[in-house]
């Protein structure tokens, strides 16, 4: 099947319902040209700085540069993006909460090979999870034009719903091009990868993620936003970092304290019943499940 194409206009509920019938789709221009330039200019110094891959995976023509929400102000609005937020929300229903899972510029170099097909979800120590059921929502924003020759994420749209490990080539990938300001957005379980770069550039794109809260994240947020720099951040940008509880009992502070609380060292003005609440909450979702 074909990459489902949607204009900026699209409704999360729409793009959701396509995630989970073909597990991938684009947003053409969602982002304004300024925006992305901006993020690129405020990137730049540490995307130059940052070596290329190690092995064939990583890519070894290609530089991976994270720590997002603590180097570009642009990037954090991106993060929050409503329609993404609201999609994520959709695919993970049933989840407490969902964060950040992961910031990372992808740099493909001139001359790098296709990477390895893959699901970004076997990070989480290959758990076979079960087929329908998703824990990540994900999304590569184009910082430069995608196209089949410099690089494009390669996808098999609807594998999603295929068995887990198998293998595949980029033959049997389809390119999701798309023009700067567009986002890919993608499921966990969905098999893709980096395309081969044959063009005479480097193509940019961000990939940020999201995963369900009770899911260890990849990249450490706590430590990649210093504690410096979360204090002058908003509380919701704050709360999808992971300064907040992820479910019944998962990451409160010390004696039960709320991490916001900690962060801020006051108990934030949304703070609700605390651990109470959060078990209240887990058993109305159940009752509505059945």
């Amino acid at each position: 099947m074909p990459i489902e194409r949607l204009p900026a206009t699209a409704s999360p509920e729409r793009l959701t319902e396509i995630l989970a019938r073909d597990g991938c789709a684009v947003i053409e221009r969602l982002a304004p040209a300024e925006v992305m330039g901006a993020a690129r200019d405020e990137l730049a110094p540490w995307i130059d700085a940052t070596p290329t891959g190690r092995d064939d995976f990583a890519g070894r023509r290609t530089r991976r540069t994270g720590g997002l929400v603590a180097r570009s102000p642009s990037c954090r609005a991106l993060i929050q993006h409503p329609l993404i937020l609201a999609t994520t929300k959709g695919l993970l229903a049933g989840a407490t909460s969902f964060q950040l899972h992961l910031t990372q510029v992808i740099a493909i170099g001139p001359g790098e090979p296709g990477q390895p097909i893959h699901r970004d979800q076997w990070a989480f120590d290959f758990f076979p999870f079960p087929k329908g059921y998703e824990v990540q929502c994900n999304t590569i924003w184009a910082l430069s034009d995608f196209t089949a020759e410099n690089g494009a994420t390669r996808v098999i749209p609807g594998s999603h719903l295929y068995e887990d490990k198998l293998q595949f080539g980029h033959d049997d990938c389809d390119a999701a091009e798309m023009p700067a300001g567009s986002v890919f957005v993608y499921t966990g379980a969905v098999y893709h990868g980096g395309g081969a770069n044959r063009s005479s550039a480097t193509r940019y794109g961000l990939n940020l993620t999201y995963a369900r809260s009770w899911l260890r994240q990849e990249e450490n947020q706590y430590l990649s936003v210093p504690a410096e720099i979360a204090r002058q951040l908003p509380d919701e940008l704050l709360k999808l970092i992971g300064y907040q509880r992820g479910a019944y009992a998962l990451g409160y502070v010390d004696d039960v304290r709320d991490p916001l609380e900690v962060l801020r060292g006051k108990r934030p003005a949304d703070s609700d019943a605390g651990l109470l609440g959060d078990l209240e909450r887990a058993r109305t979702q159940l009752r509505g499940r059945r």
